[in-house]
């Protein structure tokens, strides 16, 4: 699939009302990896930055709004180490009887070799595990706004999703654009991913489009990465408008008491 996560620390990365994005730390030992240094093997960096790297965006095609590809599980050409082909299986539903499956390390390998990504071969099951966090994380905040209009999720599907790298988001756009004119305030880089994913409310037979941003954030201070997320139903119906102003004024509130609260002063009784 594309990309999500378990955990979040909370904190809103950039200002504003974009309180929906989140610092979720990598899932990875890195102080394990002997090989390499403390880092994500996957590259970060924007487009922009080197124009002999290519975006690191989700290795796995997902450019059409269709089920998952069909991966091979045989070893690549010139492939040296032996990567497993268990597949690991979602907490995402897919339907009333089946979750989402991620690839294996040698399906994932073999969309980079299909790609012509050179990755070292070591490094793919940690590029998997990461790939399978965020995923985890990107469904977890499309729950939380799920719990604002439905009594249940435990049923809520999804039910196809679209990779669009290099298409950035209405909001991504305004985001860059905000960094441009005040780069100490807010982010300056583009998102390294984007994913549309289509969420099924079997109560109702409702599909809603979420629209997800992938973030990389400011390294940990042992060097291991942290990535964020942008999860929020797209603006193509008025509910879904609606819940977007709703939490948005929420937010505002939240904040505004939150800074009246640490700047009054108690009374003194006399």
């Amino acid at each position: 699939m594309g990309q999500s996560a378990s955990s979040s620390n909370g904190n809103a990365l950039i200002s504003a009302d974009n309180n929906s994005l989140k610092a979720t730390s990598c899932p990875v030992d890195h102080n394990s990896l002997k090989t390499a240094p403390a880092q994500c093997p996957v590259d970060h960096q924007s487009p922009e930055a080197s124009s002999s790297q290519k975006p690191a965006e989700c290795p796995v095609d997902h450019s059409s709004l269709n089920q998952m590809p069909i991966l091979s599980q045989g070893r690549a050409q010139n492939q040296t180490l032996d990567l497993p082909t268990a597949r690991t299986e979602s907490s995402i539903l897919r339907d009333s009887s089946a979750k989402w499956e991620y690839p294996s390390p040698q399906q994932f390998y073999n969309a980079l070799v299909r790609k012509g990504w050179e990755t070292p071969e070591e490094h793919v099951e940690t590029m998997v595990e990461i790939h399978n966090f965020l995923n985890e994380q990107a469904w977890q905040e499309v729950l939380r706004w799920e719990k604002r209009v439905t009594e249940s999720t435990e049923n809520v599907q999804l039910a196809r999703f679209k990779g669009r790298p290099g298409e950035l988001s209405p909001k991504a756009r305004f985001w860059l654009f905000a960094g441009w004119l005040l780069p100490s305030r807010f982010n300056t880089e583009p998102p390294f991913d984007r994913h549309d994913w289509v969420v099924r409310r079997p109560n109702t037979g409702e599909e809603v489009r979420y629209v997800i941003d992938y973030y990389s954030a400011p390294p940990e201070s042992d060097g291991s990465p942290v990535f964020s997320l942008d999860v929020r139903p797209a603006l193509d119906s008025f509910s879904s408008m609606k819940e977007r102003i709703a939490l948005a004024t929420e937010e505002v509130w939240a904040e505004f008491r939150e800074n009246k609260s640490a700047g009054s002063i108690p009374k003194r009784d006399h």
